[in-house]
């Protein structure tokens, strides 16, 4: 448990049948102010756990307390904490005013205070103009704002948003995502963004947390969970990644040997002398080396067959195959221009842009 005023899980766990956890002794410490995203695939657990923090689920074990206060026994509306929901779930027959204003109705908050605050919190996201329209009149991403403003009006504590961008086009997605990051920055509200896309999670979040079967596989910055992957689930689920067995030779020197790859340095690793593991490299960590120089080219090179490849414009992502493994590169789009299929090429890649992780079976 943190000392820290703000939003503590604690070991929780969920149960629907008292065999199998759907969430399996999650623990988190979320300070105030903080964006935190849970990111995962479908059944991770990400939603459950959002919902147990709303009230919704009532955790089977465990605890979850705001600024040192338990939430487990208190009922939803007490618990001063706005939930977005991924299909707006908004009142067709209600204004957009009437709509913000419901939770401040529910709170015996008199009439004309009601309007008042719901106007200011409709110019919040940008929708002053727009008070007396109903949902029916409304795109799908000012149906999102009002949800939004809803959820704001009285002033939570902390703000859950469930997949609210889901069923957005990617360029509302895009502009809704750096809405309410500005928002976040301007009121300063700890606020929980459920996700299973990595892009929303890598460009929102101050920190994220992975989940897999239940559990959180690692909790850390944006930039930690791609570059250091805590496992190889995590490296595997957030971005693109290239993964290859390998027998640790000296942990000291961070060296180790590939069937693939031949020899190659990496970080130092905790991980024992001669245990097997895998190192990932992101594709674009390769870079073409300069068959005139190479010796002077990264430490790190081997051979690619080249198999296929997908232009994407700005780069293409090379196909291929490194001994017996598959590996994907993604070259620039200046450089991958002389690149045919069948041909072989050398690359290389620097030992920090590797991470060396244990295997799974």
């Amino acid at each position: 448990m943190s000392d820290r005023t703000g939003l503590d899980i604690a070991n929780v766990v969920k149960s629907y049948d008292g065999v199998r956890h759907a969430v399996d002794g999650v623990s988190l410490a979320i300070p105030k102010g903080e964006f935190v995203t849970f990111l995962g695939p479908s059944g991770s657990g990400k939603t459950t756990t959002l919902m147990m923090i709303a009230g919704f689920e009532e955790p089977t074990s465990g605890d979850i307390r705001l600024d040192g206060r338990s939430l487990v026994s208190i009922a939803p509306h007490k618990r001063n904490i706005g939930m977005v929901f991924q299909n707006y779930a908004l009142f067709p027959h209600m204004t957009a005013a009437d709509n913000v204003a419901f939770p401040l109705l529910m709170r015996g908050v008199e009439r004309r205070d009601q309007m008042r605050r719901a106007a200011a919190a409709l110019e919040t996201v940008g929708l002053g103009a727009m008070a007396s329209r109903h949902p029916r009149e409304l795109s799908g991403g000012q149906q999102q704002r009002v949800a939004l403003a809803r959820a704001l009006v009285f002033e939570p504590d902390v703000l859950l948003l469930d997949e609210p961008l889901g069923a957005l086009d990617k360029n509302l997605r895009e502009q809704m995502q750096v809405e309410i990051k500005h928002l976040h920055r301007k009121l300063g509200i700890t606020t929980i963004f459920v996700t299973h896309d990595q892009t929303e999670a890598m460009t929102m979040s101050d920190r994220i947390a992975v989940f897999n079967n239940g559990r959180i596989e690692q909790f850390a910055p944006p930039l930690e969970v791609y570059a250091r992957p805590a496992t190889q689930f995590v490296g595997a689920f957030v971005g693109d990644s290239n993964f290859f067995d390998v027998r640790l030779r000296d942990p000291a020197q961070g060296t180790v040997v590939s069937a693939e790859l031949g020899e190659v340095a990496t970080v130092a690793s905790p991980l024992a002398a001669s245990s097997s593991a895998r190192l990932m490299i992101r594709p674009e960590a390769f870079r073409i080396v300069d068959a005139a120089r190479p010796a002077q080219e990264a430490m790190n090179q081997c051979d690619v067959l080249i198999d296929g490849s997908v232009n994407y414009g700005d780069s293409v992502l090379v196909l291929g195959r490194a001994g017996t493994a598959s590996i994907r590169l993604r070259i620039s789009g200046h450089e991958a221009m002389v690149l045919q299929e069948g041909q072989t090429i050398r690359v290389g890649w620097r030992a920090e842009d590797s991470c060396l992780l244990a295997s799974v079976d």
